[in-house]
This record gives C-alpha cells, structure tokens and sequence, in this order.
C-alpha cells in the first residue's frame, strides 16, 4: 500500500493545530 504523503502532511498539520488549539484555549472544551 502507497502512502500519499501530501494528505499525511495535511493530517498531522492539522492534528499539530487542533492540540495547540486545545491547549491554548482548554475552556472551548
């Protein structure tokens, strides 16, 4: 199985994002 690595980018980004999100602005939570 072929990984695209231009949607694993996008997904970790994304992921990296919504966890400083979190830990910045916990009480949206």
């Amino acid at each position: 199985m072929s990984i695209n690595y231009g949607l694993a980018g996008l997904i970790a980004l994304g992921l990296l994002i919504y966890l400083i999100y979190v830990l910045i602005k916990p009480e949206a939570f």
